[in-house]
């Protein structure tokens, strides 16, 4: 793929993944072929601070693990309230990185 667009698209979701993983992702970019880049393009990557800012609102409902795909945890925050608050408080230290892996995730088949 041409590194115009894989930078491309590094600078735009950076901060969407952990810094270790940016240069795996862009050497693996750059070995696809062009064809693979409308399918970049429709990922859906979530947000980690939109993530948080979940969390802190209605992590208590386990909104915030239904936003990143995480539906039996989701479920479990719901019915517990979020662990009686202390799963929710762990939540906003961890759900970043949550979010981050869940994109990385995301984009592995792509990858492959």
């Amino acid at each position: 793929m041409d590194a115009a667009k894989v930078d491309l698209f590094i600078m735009t979701h950076a901060k969407s993944f952990e810094t270790h993983q940016l240069s795996f992702i862009r050497e693996k970019l750059l070995a696809l072929d062009d064809s693979t880049w409308g399918m970049l393009l429709n990922v859906n990557l979530k947000d980690p601070t939109v993530s948080l800012i979940v969390s802190i609102v209605g992590g208590h409902f386990g909104i915030d693990r239904f936003l990143i795909g995480d539906t039996g945890l989701g479920i479990a925050k719901l019915l517990t309230c979020g662990g009686l608050g202390v799963w929710t408080v762990v939540d906003w230290f961890l759900i970043m990185d949550a979010t981050r892996d869940r994109n990385f995730k995301r984009m592995q088949p792509y990858l492959a």
